[in-house]
């Protein structure tokens, strides 16, 4: 199985290992859109042997660093057509998680699921982990966040387009979309890794926000105050379970909605087209 993963990246030097360590082990093939990092990003991404680095150009809206990079990202992954099985199309904080993810994938295919929703969690570290660890076995407390349901890994063939919302918060995939009927994939979010280092990063990518996002109030976060971020931490924290414990069952566990409940399996209306093939 063939899987290509698209990123965009900025100073992100200090996760680069845990995304590396994390996805390494389903990953073939990188591209990483670097936007002009001035840490050891760039040092790191070259080093790596199954990393493409290209420079992000997102100028396609002058005005709103959100807008170019969702312009960006919804056509960067159209060159794996014919060549992937899957591709993901993620930030470097996010890791996708089954513990049998290769497997599940496999199935997935199989019963003709194009796209994979994962199921959100904010984690959570009081302390930055060391820099050798893999998240998803040494820091496996998050909390349950609808907003971070999101649509990352997606069969390039079947989707022709994803039509994600701000943030790939949402999306509304056309194509021969098929979603499974029962949510196993989970994306742990792994921004709440030290509060002063959350909070040092708010700031630096507060600095980075252009005029729209001002003027609409997105990103929002990015300018909270400490007490904010605290007060943000503290709601989590009364949230949080293990992930890694089979009686979680987020399928069940995790509340909702799920947007993408029109494209499960037991929902999709298919034809056979002129060409035999299921549409």
């Amino acid at each position: 199985m063939r899987i290509d993963l698209y990123t965009l990246c900025w100073n992100d030097a200090d996760m680069l290992g845990f995304f590396f360590r994390h996805y390494d082990r389903f990953v073939q093939r990188y591209v990483v859109y670097d936007d002009g990092s001035t840490d050891r990003s760039l040092e790191i991404l070259h080093a790596h042997p199954k990393v493409e680095v290209r420079r992000a150009e997102l100028n396609s809206n002058p005005d709103s660093l959100v807008l170019s990079g969702l312009q960006f990202i919804e056509s960067f992954w159209k060159e794996s057509r014919g060549s992937t099985d899957w591709v993901i199309c993620t930030d470097i904080d996010e890791h996708l998680y089954h513990p049998h993810l290769l497997d599940y994938l496999a199935t997935c295919k199989k019963e003709g699921i194009t796209i994979i929703p994962a199921l959100g969690y904010q984690m959570l570290s009081e302390t930055f982990p060391p820099s050798d660890r893999l998240l998803c076995e040494s820091v496996t407390m998050g909390a349950p966040w609808v907003q971070m349901n999101k649509l990352n890994i997606f069969s390039p063939d079947a989707i022709e387009a994803v039509n994600y919302s701000l943030g790939r918060h949402l999306a509304r995939p056309t194509g021969d979309v098929v979603a499974p009927d029962r949510d196993e994939l989970l994306l742990l979010h792994y921004k709440y890794l030290g509060f002063e280092r959350t909070r040092r990063r708010h700031e630096e990518c507060a600095r980075r926000l252009r005029k729209v996002e001002l003027e609409n109030g997105w990103c929002h976060k990015w300018r909270w105050s400490r007490e904010q971020l605290q007060e943000d931490w503290k709601k989590f924290e009364r949230e949080l379970v293990d992930v890694s414990q089979p009686n979680v069952k987020p399928w069940q566990s995790h509340p909702a909605p799920r947007w993408w409940k029109p494209y499960r399996i037991s929902s999709s209306i298919r034809v056979l087209g002129t060409d035999g093939a299921l549409r």
